[in-house]
């Protein structure tokens, strides 16, 4: 339970209802399952039947050790026959996040019926567009958006996938599912995310990524899907077991530096070429040898010494913030952005008014500050962050994203 202690400190949590819960998963030959597994893994919930024709490995194994009472059973294959409903005999709701049509019609025959929730999820490449939709269906809901869920042909065939927007969609998904879990507020719309069509990139970019916390896990892991190789971890501090509710890569090390371990498995399962440096990021730190900085601490003061420096230093800044129910998105680029994050979200101000004074910290800060924090909010900014990076090398815009779980308009 220590792990999952953040999360607890939620107000109208219900770990118990997650813990007891059977879920059905649709997937198919892309990485949305997988990425669900785990996340649903490092959230507590322990009973997952997947039907897909495959699964990561690496994510699978991942989401056995941070959660060792999962009970995964993966079936092979594909859903396209009512007969294989027996296969999710005593789920309590089923998630669809295939990509072919016959899978999604059977699944919402099975609601109505039933009156089994289904919750949607995809990632879509169309004309010069790519994003994602989630939408959760029960009984009453035989509204129109599902003809924008369903896809058009029935059969499985190949398609359009992207890791990052998936690592935001997985998300999404698990919001909605723990929410119907906890017999809590769904979205009451589709939710739907959509920007210009990005070519693949990847390559040699020099980035450094300030907190190997959750936010840095997910955008590590968003960096590697994208084909990034270059990468420097910096954090000062050790893991702790109450960080594993989030910090997906770093499951089993307890006790060791945050930053080296992240660097160590990301290098491992996914062939990046990273490196950790173990420390504070302070005003002397040098920019010089990176072309972006990835914000992922979790105080006000590192985060507008971070906009100071950058802006000296003229470095795109990607400036990453989570609540247990929010997630903001904060984008700096040198001679195109008219402020820096911190300015742009009040910190200095609300620094003054606290009163407190900028102090190195000897642990980590969630030792001494105990605060919530979940797995999904985390993920979610993570994604929005590396798919800013990608925005900005690619000659666009990156716009601010504001994530609200409690709005329909999530964004």
């Amino acid at each position: 339970m220590n792990r999952l202690d953040r999360q607890m400190r939620i107000e109208g949590w219900n770990q118990t209802a997650l813990e007891r819960a059977r879920i059905g998963v649709v997937g198919d030959d892309d990485l949305l399952a997988s990425l669900f597994v785990l996340s649903a893994s490092a959230l507590g919930i322990h009973k997952l039947v997947v039907m897909a024709p495959r699964l990561d490995s690496r994510l699978v194994d991942m989401a056995r050790k941070v959660n060792p009472a999962l009970r995964l059973t993966h079936l092979e294959g594909f859903y396209t026959h009512p007969a294989l409903d027996d296969l999710f005999g005593g789920c309590d709701l089923m998630v669809d996040l295939s990509r072919y049509g016959l899978a999604g019609k059977l699944l919402l025959e099975r609601g109505f019926r039933e009156r089994l929730p289904v919750v949607f999820g995809s990632c879509r490449g169309w004309g010069e567009h790519q994003g994602f939709r989630v939408f959760t269906y029960f009984r009453g809901r035989e509204w129109r958006e599902l003809q924008e869920i369903i896809p058009s042909n029935n059969l499985p065939v190949k398609h359009w996938d992207d890791g990052v927007l998936d690592i935001i969609a997985a998300g999404i998904v698990l919001e909605e599912v723990s929410s119907l879990l906890m017999q809590q507020r769904v979205s009451n719309a589709l939710i739907g995310h959509n920007r210009p069509k990005l070519p693949d990139q990847g390559g040699w970019v020099e980035m450094l990524v300030v907190g190997a916390g959750a936010l840095g896990n997910f955008v590590g892991l968003g960096l590697a899907f994208s084909g990034f190789r270059r990468c420097t971890f910096m954090d000062p501090d050790v893991v702790e077991v109450t960080n594993l509710n989030r910090q997906v890569l770093l499951y089993d090390a307890v006790g060791r530096r945050k930053a080296e371990t992240l660097s160590e498995r990301l290098n491992t399962l996914f062939g990046m070429e990273s490196q950790a440096v173990v420390g504070y990021f302070q005003d002397g730190t040098d920019l010089s040898s990176y072309d972006v900085v990835f914000d992922c601490v979790d105080n006000f003061e590192t985060r507008i010494v971070l906009s100071d420096r950058c802006r000296e230093a003229k470095k795109r800044l990607i400036s990453g913030g989570t609540s247990p129910r929010a997630a903001q998105v904060v984008v700096y680029d040198p001679g195109k952005s008219d402020a820096t994050p911190a300015e742009l979200l009040g910190l200095p101000e609300i620094v003054r008014e606290r009163g407190e004074r900028s102090v190195v910290r000897e642990r980590a800060s969630c030792t001494y500050r105990p605060e919530p924090s979940v797995v999904m909010t985390n993920q979610i900014a993570a994604g929005f962050m590396v798919d800013a990076l990608r925005m900005l090398l690619n000659g666009r815009p990156a716009p601010n994203v504001f994530y609200d779980s409690g709005r329909d308009a999530k964004f």
